[in-house]
């Protein structure tokens, strides 16, 4: 049986579907008519395999409480070894609902209320959530931009924080939401190095890790492997094959300990078994999604493409921060000369565009804006001519 959703140039109205990105522009603050490129999920219709799994499992009928056997692990560890060179063991794997729950799960499993964690903005905004939610202080080694256009990490802050804060955990986001960094074998090594001799927990957030176009991911964990004795890596299928709905995530926690503590903060928060459509959904993607993730992998690299040609071309005074990996792109608007305030004001409201403001990703976001280019062309199109007639006059 051949792939049959390969047509990505498709626009599928969402509309009306519950659909988060679509159905609640109003309830979020937004005008009805804004165009949504904000939410990390993609407007294509996943792989057919997919469909034809749960519409199989469907017609069971029954949906009672659901655990996973061989084949789901087997499914898994495939995707991981095929596509990132990695060998990993069933004992290592925690499922939950989502990668932010997982990270909440570490945040109180690893440090208690009034410490601070650390993260590196901008970044992905519930990660500060988690953090002061639970009664912690969210401290930054912020990202540096550099002449090359990419974002680098400060080392020597990074440890002075850790020193300075008694950090005892650090959210590594990699590859990096909203900058696309994908860091390097020697950067990852340096940070877990200094992680290892200050006595850090490094809780990796890897969803974006089958994104990348330039170069080759690296998994936290395969860098050395005494970094195993310090890590939580965090995978799910959502951004790869667009099933966030479906509330399934795959937690690696090779240390035992680590994982002990982990697995009692999950069961505290009363979650057991999980969605058996999702559980269904991520084996069948896993074992059979190969053709279709090549495919739509191209065709967001090509959007890239475009929207950094179209930018150069014709945005004065814009930029698209450098990266490799992800499917948003992180665009600088300072040297516009527009205020931020007026910069958001501009795009809502007379570009009608509903993308995510740089200052949610911590401060130094402001002047940013970004946003998500896995849609059909059409609608990255009509995206960019928005900016160019209503944002940068």
């Amino acid at each position: 049986m051949a792939e049959k959703n390969l047509n990505f140039d498709e626009v599928i109205d969402r509309k009306n579907t519950d659909c988060l990105k679509y159905d609640f522009a109003d309830r979020r603050g937004m005008p009805e008519d804004v165009l949504p490129l904000w939410v990390a999920d993609m407007d294509f219709k996943t792989t057919s395999y997919l469909e034809d799994a749960v519409i199989e499992r469907t017609k069971h009928g029954i949906f009672g409480y659901t655990e996973t056997r061989e084949e789901y692990f087997s499914a898994v560890k495939g995707w991981m070894k095929r596509h990132h060179n990695w060998d990993v063991e069933r004992q290592w794997l925690i499922k939950t609902p989502g990668v932010v729950f997982a990270l909440a799960m570490a945040v109180k499993a690893y440090t208690k209320e009034g410490d601070g964690v650390l993260i590196q903005q901008p970044v992905y905004y519930p990660f500060s959530e988690v953090i002061e939610d639970n009664g912690r202080k969210v401290i930054s080694n912020d990202l540096v931009p550099g002449e090359d256009n990419k974002y680098h990490i400060d080392f020597e802050d990074f440890e002075e924080k850790i020193v300075k804060h008694g950090i005892k955990l650090f959210l590594l986001c990699n590859p990096q939401n909203p900058t696309g960094r994908d860091f390097t074998r020697q950067e990852l090594e340096r940070l877990g190095d200094i992680a290892l001799r200050r006595g850090v927990i490094v809780v990796s957030d890897e969803i974006h890790f089958d994104f990348v176009f330039k170069g080759k991911h690296t998994v936290f964990t395969t860098v050395k492997k005494e970094f195993e004795n310090i890590a939580v890596v965090c995978t799910a299928p959502s951004k790869t094959f667009n099933t966030a709905g479906m509330l399934i995530s795959n937690i690696f926690i090779p240390n035992g300990k680590l994982r002990a503590k982990f697995r009692h903060q999950v069961d505290a928060a009363g979650m057991s078994q999980l969605s058996t459509l999702g559980l269904t959904a991520t084996r069948s993607v896993y074992e059979n999604g190969d053709t279709w993730y090549h495919s739509m992998l191209k065709y967001v690299e090509d959007n890239i493409n475009y929207v950094k040609d179209f930018t150069q071309k014709h945005l004065k005074g814009v930029k698209v921060i450098e990266g490799e990996a992800t499917y948003l792109l992180w665009l600088d608007f300072r040297g516009t000369g527009i205020d931020w305030e007026e910069l958001d004001r501009r795009i809502i409201y007379d570009a009608k565009l509903w993308l995510d403001s740089g200052k949610i990703f911590g401060e130094n976001g402001r002047g940013f804006q970004r946003i998500n280019v896995a849609s059909p062309r059409s609608i990255v199109e009509e995206c960019m001519k928005r900016i160019k007639e209503s944002v940068v006059i």
